[in-house]
């Protein structure tokens, strides 16, 4: 239990300095400050609680868990979850591995493969969501 614990605080740690560095990443792209803390919230969710505690993956090893985060969990346990939330909050993970690509922390490729996978599979998620919403997501499976 001392390493799981010691791997979580690890990546606390790590976590705030890749989320400090992608806050100046998104003001160096001159977004709003609205925008840029709708960005962080979201990712934040995504490394912070899914990624730290549900799987206890780093960042770089998450680029593979957002499928799962969107298509489960995240409907799953946030209520505020709907077709626009959703869009939103793939449109910020993206952006984070947009940063974290050019920063070389995670390959291009794996980056690329990343876009295409939240590109084909989004009208999944979202019928993962209505099934959801409609009391027949457990059904689906």
């Amino acid at each position: 239990m001392k390493d799981l614990e010691k791997k979580i605080e690890e990546n606390k740690k790590r976590n705030k300095k890749f989320m400090k560095e992608f806050e100046e990443y998104l003001k160096e792209k001159n977004l709003k400050d609205k925008t840029i803390k709708k960005h962080l919230s979201n990712v934040d969710l995504f490394i912070n609680d899914y990624l730290n505690y549900y799987d206890i993956e780093t960042p770089e090893e998450g680029i593979n868990s957002v499928y799962s985060f969107l298509s489960g969990w995240f409907i799953e346990k946030c209520m505020w979850a709907t077709v626009y939330t959703t869009k939103e909050t793939a449109a910020s993970i993206k952006k984070f591995y947009a940063y974290m690509s050019e920063k070389g922390y995670v390959k291009k490729e794996d980056y690329k493969e990343l876009c295409e996978e939240l590109k084909d599979s989004m009208d999944e998620i979202l019928e993962y969501l209505d099934a959801f919403d409609n009391g027949t997501y457990y059904d689906m499976f």
